[in-house]
Parts: structure tokens; C-alpha cells; sequence
């Protein structure tokens, strides 16, 4: 936690965001920050895909969540784990990150599915399941394929 918040003392971007760690709390803390824009990415997909293309929301939750992977998982190599996975290449890198991502998604499909049966709005229904399915991507990544 020290080293996060003497990085973020500095009000420097490139020491905050851009240089390399393996500290847990500086990549969680860009992690979220990730994730945001990531969630940006999908829950724009999702609201365009079931409001203007009237797709089922469940169908468009899919769709959005796989947009939002990809994002996540550039930004992720860019800003969190810069080092790579030390078990595979940058295609199997993705897969694995792509397998835990579709753990989320199931995760991310279930929570919705409860919160809309008891009558939450869809898009406040998708903000809850993304805030618990970031805290699962990021500790299932960093503990299985990022050590």
C-alpha cells in the first residue's frame, strides 16, 4: 500500500500508471482504472445493442462483455501487467485471460439475472455485476496467470 501511495503523491502519470511493478496494490489500483474504461466500452455496447438494435439484453450482456475483454486486455497489457504472463505466449496469454473473462461473464450473466428478476433497472443491474466480477478478473488474472 506504501508504494501505491508514494506513487500516487507524486502526481506524476508516467510513475502512477506507466512504470513497470508487480506490486499488488499499484496493479490494482490501475486495474480499476482499466476496468473503467473497459466497463465504458461495454456497458456503452450493451445499452447501443438492446436500446437502438433492440437486441435482448442478455444476448447484448454477452456481446458487450467479450468488446469489453478485449479492451481490458490491451489496456491491461499496457498499464497493469506489463510483464506478461510467464507461462505462455501472447496467444495463449489471451486465451487464459479470455477463459477467466468468460468465468466473469457466466458471473456477470447470473448476477444479472437475479437483480432483474427482483426488479433492478438492466443498466444498474450490469454496474453491480461489474464492480463484483473486477474484483474476481483481477485476483483470479494476478493469482493464475500474472504470478
Amino acid at each position: 500500500m506504501k508504494e501505491l501511495i508514494d506513487r500516487l503523491k507524486t502526481l506524476k502519470i508516467n510513475i502512477i500508471f506507466y512504470e513497470q511493478t508487480d506490486n499488488f496494490f499499484v496493479q490494482l489500483f490501475r486495474y480499476v482504472f482499466v476496468g473503467g474504461i473497459a466497463f465504458a466500452a461495454d456497458w456503452g455496447m450493451m445499452v447501443t445493442l438492446h436500446e437502438a438494435v433492440h437486441m435482448n439484453v442478455y444476448v447484448a450482456t454477452a456481446i458487450a462483455f467479450v468488446f469489453g475483454l478485449i479492451v481490458n486486455f490491451i489496456l491491461s497489457k499496457i498499464f497493469v501487467f506489463q510483464e506478461g504472463s510467464d507461462k505462455t505466449g501472447t496467444v495463449g496469454e489471451f486465451v487464459a485471460y479470455g477463459v477467466i473473462g468468460v468465468m466473469g461473464l457466466l458471473f456477470t450473466e447470473g448476477i444479472m439475472w437475479i437483480l432483474l428478476r427482483v426488479g433492478i433497472l438492466y443498466m444498474i443491474a450490469k454496474v453491480v455485476a461489474a464492480a463484483l466480477v473486477l474484483m474476481w478478473n483481477f485476483v483470479a488474472r494476478k493469482m493464475l496467470l500474472y504470478k
